[in-house]
């Protein structure tokens, strides 16, 4: 355990990092007044995620293989911290939907079908917690993947 020290705490740092994202999304209006602005402002959630990936392969570099790290070493304590963040990933959208913006489901619904994107039949079905941890379960790990192979490489040092 002791060996993933560093990559659990990076995980953990990661999750609480999405559950404030959720809140300031909520608390600046984008899953209510600003609803119209969500599925932009949502995206750039990416800045602080692979920040977090970078600061934690850094800090695994540093202090755990001596300043030197291969970008396989780098490669699989970033699919560690993916694994940990996917696991929690049900748990951050529940929170998400029950706790911090309860409403946005009625609120996305509400606007979809109000501005004939979806039919509210097809909107319901697609905005709920179901389809939303699905959605979010399946995603985590495409996503760590893609960052963690990308931040690998550039943190890696000989």
């Amino acid at each position: 355990m002791k060996k993933y020290r560093i990559e659990i705490k990076w995980a953990l740092i990661f999750v609480g990092m999405m559950l404030l994202w959720m809140l300031m999304e909520r608390l600046l209006g984008f899953h209510d007044a600003h609803i119209d602005k969500h599925a932009i402002v949502t995206n750039l959630i990416a800045i602080p995620a692979i920040a977090i990936y970078v600061f934690a392969l850094l800090d695994k570099r540093k202090n755990f293989y001596d300043g030197f790290m291969s970008y396989k070493q780098g490669f699989i304590s970033g699919l560690i911290i993916t694994l940990i963040v996917t696991l929690f990933t049900p748990l951050i959208q529940y929170i998400t939907s029950t706790v911090i913006t309860p409403d946005y489901f009625s609120n996305i619904i509400e606007y979809t079908v109000n501005e004939g994107m979806m039919e509210r039949e097809d909107a319901e079905a697609y905005f709920n917690l179901k389809s939303y941890m699905i959605q979010a379960t399946i995603g985590a790990p495409i996503m760590g993947l893609l960052t963690t192979a990308v931040v690998a490489f550039f943190t890696k040092k000989k």
